[in-house]
């Protein structure tokens, strides 16, 4: 009869314990998914600020504000449509008073700008001079690197 009780009390025994240890799981469980979610939520939200701050929409892995890459059809223009005056010219063919436009353009524009400016003038088959390309390089590279 004792062994009998015994083993009742084992069996009552390793039912709680498996029962107390499902439930631990559980809470375990569902406190990862609410971490989760938690992070999910601060991290979207700081992305969005981010966006919001540097007026990248966020929908790209790298954003179109700062590649090179002819993304659209249409080019945006920054007060520059004197400068349609050289489509087709290559880089090495222009003169001092062209560069100094090309020059006037490009120091008044923003940083954030300036990658939109170059790819606005591939667009439209305007080669920059050889004398601002290190230089207008230079401005994007350091804000994709930057923004990183």
């Amino acid at each position: 009869m004792s062994d009998f009780i015994l083993f009742l009390i084992f069996v009552l025994v390793c039912v709680t314990y498996y029962i107390v240890d499902k439930k631990r799981k559980q809470k375990t469980s569902e406190s990862v998914h609410t971490e989760d979610n938690t992070k999910t939520q601060v991290e979207e939200t700081s992305k969005s600020k981010r966006n919001d701050i540097d007026g990248c929409c966020g929908a790209h892995e790298v954003c179109e504000k700062e590649t090179l890459l002819n993304a659209k059809v249409q080019p945006d223009y920054y007060d520059d449509e004197e400068l349609d005056a050289f489509v087709g010219r290559p880089s090495d063919s222009y003169n001092t008073n062209e560069q100094k436009q090309f020059e006037d353009i490009f120091y008044t524009l923003k940083e954030y700008d300036v990658a939109g400016w170059l790819r606005s003038l591939q667009l439209r088959n305007i080669e920059l001079p050889d004398s601002l390309k290190d230089e207008a390089l230079l401005v994007v590279s350091e804000r994709r690197f930057s923004n990183k």
